[in-house]
């Protein structure tokens, strides 16, 4: 179970760093601390699948790294964790040590119990707010794949994959097809 604490203060990012490495995970949304417990196993495997899909793919191409999981500091009062995210090599220098300091290309969040609805709802909001041109929801048990896209800084209508679908990372650069049963093979 998800907790938040109210924003008693501000928090700073030097602040936040230096909570616990205790296996939970923190975030501040809003001015906020979420803490989180760890992930399940299902989690964490959907988590290691999808990277290595999408760093073989990547790095085949030249296009960027694939992080995760990496603090990404959006704003002063906004300090996320998601479980992946991807920045294209010509923006990699947002990349610093160890958090990103601007909205990487693609973050993907995978579905827990304790955090569906912040992960869809509040999140989602802060992703878009802050320019985050791709989000994915990966819902394991549901075995399907939410993909929200920004376009000319407009919400594109949600595609839910069951099926297949296509990431072009790169505007007329190499196109990976996503096949979810495939990906959420013996997930459940």
């Amino acid at each position: 179970m998800a907790t938040q604490f109210a924003a008693a203060r501000r928090w700073t990012y030097e602040e936040f760093a230096q909570l616990p490495d205790d296996g939970s995970r923190y975030e501040v949304i809003g001015g906020e601390l979420y803490v989180t417990p760890t992930p399940r196993s299902l989690h964490q495997k959907v988590v290691i699948r999808l990277s290595q899909v999408l760093e073989s793919f990547t790095v085949e191409h030249g296009l960027g790294e694939v992080f995760g999981p990496l603090d990404l500091v959006l704003g002063p009062d906004d300090f996320l964790q998601p479980d992946l995210l991807f920045v294209r090599k010509e923006r990699i220098g947002i990349v610093k040590d160890h958090k990103a300091e601007a909205a990487p290309d693609l973050v993907i969040e995978v579905l827990s119990p304790a955090t569906a609805q912040r992960d869809r709802g509040l999140k989602r909001e802060r992703y878009a707010q802050f320019g985050v041109p791709e989000y994915w929801i990966v819902d394991a048990d549901a075995r399907k794949i939410e993909i929200y896209r920004l376009e000319d800084n407009s919400r594109r209508p949600i595609e839910v994959a069951t099926g297949s679908f296509t990431w072009q990372p790169v505007a007329d650069g190499p196109v990976l097809t996503l096949d979810v049963p495939h990906l959420l093979r013996d997930f459940r």
